[in-house]
């Protein structure tokens, strides 16, 4: 009891806590594509709120600002895409090619499934100036982690850094999805992978 009044007290079905969480569903599924397009920057709390049918005041319930949703945001796009990397390394054959394949398949194939999460992922994430630095650099790090992982127990190219090494290769990858994103002439996915590919095998030393 909180002054009298109950907290997980029912409202149309929904506890206080389900309506909470139903609120910031709905300001994530709204702010998915507008920060994708328009984007961060022209995309108001106003328009949010609009957008995902909730009063200003019920936004700040959820969020602290347009700034705590981007990263929650990003960090979700994130989060599922490691999955469905992690998961296609998984069921890969155990060659370093192998995986590698299997990998960047994986990744270029789920970011770019949907337009909204390659761009917030790899467009926004540039343009939202510091306000993803943060976020930014924890991806940029558990994806290195888990290329290091992947190529651990293959020879290391001579005189080489592995983490160096994989943090040159996902610049490589994110200046491709970019590419994909911005460019008037679109090039295929399996474009794409195939030059993806070439780039991870050639660097971590796949033959």
């Amino acid at each position: 009891m909180l002054d009298g009044w109950n907290v997980n007290r029912s409202y149309r079905g929904m506890t206080a806590e389900q309506r909470l969480a139903d609120r910031r569903e709905r300001l994530m599924t709204a702010a998915y594509t507008l920060y994708a397009k328009p984007g961060f920057a022209a995309t108001t709390i106003e328009r949010l709120c609009s957008e995902a049918r909730i009063s200003n005041r019920a936004f700040y319930e959820c969020f602290g600002g347009r700034e705590e949703l981007l990263q929650a945001l990003h960090e979700r796009c994130v989060d599922e895409t490691l999955a469905a990397v992690a998961k296609a390394l998984q069921d890969a054959p155990s060659t370093l090619a192998g995986r590698v394949q299997a990998g960047i398949r994986a990744y270029v194939e789920f970011a770019t499934a949907d337009w909204r999460r390659a761009r917030i992922m790899h467009v926004e994430v540039r343009r939202s100036g510091d306000v993803l630095s943060i976020s930014r650099q924890r991806a940029v790090d558990a994806f290195a982690h888990l290329i290091e992982e992947t190529a651990a127990e293959f020879p290391q190219p001579a005189g080489l850094n592995r983490r160096l090494l994989a943090l040159g290769v996902i610049g490589a990858l994110q200046e491709l999805l970019i590419e994909w994103l911005l460019a008037d002439e679109q090039p295929e996915i399996e474009e794409l992978v195939g030059v993806a590919g070439h780039i991870f095998g050639r660097s971590l030393g796949a033959t």
